[in-house]
């Protein structure tokens, strides 16, 4: 039996994170990622036991990164105000950090293969609806159903993260996300969801 090496188990998540963002998920198969990787197939399976198997893994090895990055400086105790600025920072740097992530991220968010069993609660969840409790409590945010709040909380940041991404507006004017830009949509966007 050949041993594990943690290096070529990198190598082909992020081949497989690539190949996904170009090709999309019906692009991937075992033959095209061990070509990209350099690898013979036989090498993916001993890492991965399907292709079921190595798309749950790559899902839960980005998801980890992401909660490391976003969770950094961040306190579910903050003030809601603090605590979104923050995450809205993270996540940017996040999204510049690692954009080949975060496309992979949003294409699997869009796909059914999110529900499936593998995927669980995981401690960046939690902190999230601790988070948002505590402002609710605290009255500092109206009590809104989750699905509206993250909507009216995020959906402005990752549009401009799409046009930034982009590198373009909806009116096809070249568009660069700066801070100032960012902080003029976070004051809107608290300044909605106040109680």
């Amino acid at each position: 039996m050949r041993l594990r090496d943690e290096n070529k188990e990198t190598l082909i998540r992020e081949q497989a994170i690539a190949l996904i963002v170009q090709e999309g998920f019906d692009g991937l198969s075992m033959q095209k990622l061990a070509k990209a990787a350099n690898l013979s197939a036989s090498t993916i399976y001993i890492y991965f036991k399907s292709r079921e198997d190595l798309l749950n893994q790559v899902y839960l090895a980005v998801d980890e990164i992401f909660a490391k990055e976003v969770l950094k400086n961040f306190d579910p105790a903050m003030s809601f105000e603090e605590g979104l600025w923050q995450q809205w920072k993270n996540r940017y740097k996040y999204v510049q950090k690692y954009p080949l992530h975060y496309h992979f991220s949003e294409q699997f968010r869009n796909s059914p293969l999110i529900k499936h069993q593998d995927i669980k609660e995981s401690p960046f969840r939690m902190a999230m609806q601790q988070f948002t409790k505590n402002a609710i409590q605290r009255k500092e945010i109206v009590d809104l159903p989750p699905e509206i709040l993250w909507a009216l909380a995020y959906g402005p940041f990752y549009i401009l993260i799409k046009f930034h991404l982009d590198q373009s507006s909806m009116s096809g004017k070249p568009f660069s996300l700066s801070e100032q830009k960012m902080k003029q949509a976070f004051q809107l966007v608290v300044k909605a969801l106040r109680a």
